[in-house]
């Protein structure tokens, strides 16, 4: 059982208020050349190609993945523009599976629009999201260094293990708290290590300097994922940028939806039964669900090894860089669990 933390004092735990500001003052010249380098990319003769695309690419605003590369590889002493491709080449695997989600879920918003799938179609949707996983190897070879070709298209090809580990198991009642960890670690977590560690490793850094900056993203990704799934079961659209409880009338099993049902076991073992195998749901069944999430503690504990692993990203690069990279990545660490969005 996971040690309780109140929500409180979990979001005590970060020390000063979160901000991306110095982050994104040191990375704004940087980030200026990517996004021209993704308007570039996404050019296609077919023009519902990069309208499609810059639907769904239009609506990030902070481009955390791309952020997360441009910032590792400058922490490492990067003087060139190698991570510049590579950044783009994140951002592209990100939308790409953003699309494809949003089609296996039948999502029906994404960042706050629209979801693409419901204008253009699941075909169109799926079709584009291939053409940017095509783009972002052009991108990655662009690159010129084979070891970040590597460790991006690996980490391409866990995403798709753990969203379709994810498919297979929805709505499945006796999840493991290690199966779900797996599942997130593989869909979320695996790029933000692999965005981080390609930055490393083009900017030359030595093998223990790449090490720490792969394991600062995967504890970075599994804090996000964790306050994401927190998230729908708290926040509104508006905040979200998505519906609330999607997970829930999707019979998604993530983390505080599996230990309201672990704490729950005999006394509600119908009503699980019913909303998230069956999905047989009633109006007020989420309003419930989120009740027995707040008696069981569960929102609590899932915020509360969110805040565990952003303590272990921070610690994993506290001896690296004399420069002012370290303590803006460390900022993103507090931003990620202390978002509301």
């Amino acid at each position: 059982m996971l040690e309780e933390i109140p929500v409180l004092e979990a979001a005590q735990a970060v020390a000063a208020p979160p901000s991306l500001d110095l982050l994104l003052k040191l990375a704004g010249p940087d980030m200026r050349a990517v996004d021209a380098l993704i308007r570039e990319h996404m050019d296609s003769p077919v023009p519902v190609i990069p309208a499609l695309a810059d639907h769904l690419i239009a609506g990030s605003a902070k481009r955390l993945r791309p952020l997360l590369t441009i910032a590792a590889a400058r922490l490492c002493g990067a003087r060139d523009d190698a991570c510049l491709k590579l950044a783009a080449a994140v951002e592209f695997i990100h939308t790409a599976t953003l699309l494809h989600d949003d089609v296996v879920d039948s999502s029906e918003l994404r960042r706050g629009r629209v979801a693409a799938h419901l204008i253009w179609g699941a075909p169109a949707s799926v079709l584009v999201g291939d053409f940017l996983f095509a783009r972002a190897f052009e991108l990655m070879v662009g690159a010129g260094s084979m070891a970040a070709l590597e460790i991006l298209a690996r980490a391409s090809r866990v995403i798709s293990e753990g969203e379709v580990l994810q498919l297979t198991r929805s709505h499945d009642l006796d999840l493991t708290q290690d199966v779900y960890i797996d599942i997130i670690r593989a869909k979320t977590a695996e790029l933000f290590a692999a965005a981080a560690e390609a930055g490393a490793v083009s900017a030359g850094a030595p093998p223990e300097r790449c090490r720490a900056l792969r394991q600062f993203g995967q504890d970075l990704g599994l804090a996000f994922q964790l306050i994401d799934d927190a998230l729908d079961y708290s926040s509104d659209a508006v905040t979200l940028g998505k519906n609330p409880g999607d997970d829930f009338r999707e019979g998604k099993v993530t983390l505080p939806l599996l230990l309201a049902m672990q704490r729950t076991a005999a006394s509600e073992r119908d009503f699980w039964v019913r909303t998230v195998d069956r999905r047989e749901q009633a109006p007020a069944d989420l309003d419930h669900a989120i009740a027995l999430m707040r008696e069981t503690r569960a929102l609590d504990d899932t915020l509360g090894l969110a805040v565990r692993h952003a303590d272990s990203a921070k610690a994993a690069i506290a001896d690296y860089g004399s420069n002012s990279w370290r303590p803006a990545l460390q900022d993103l660490a507090d931003f990620a669990v202390m978002r509301r969005a």
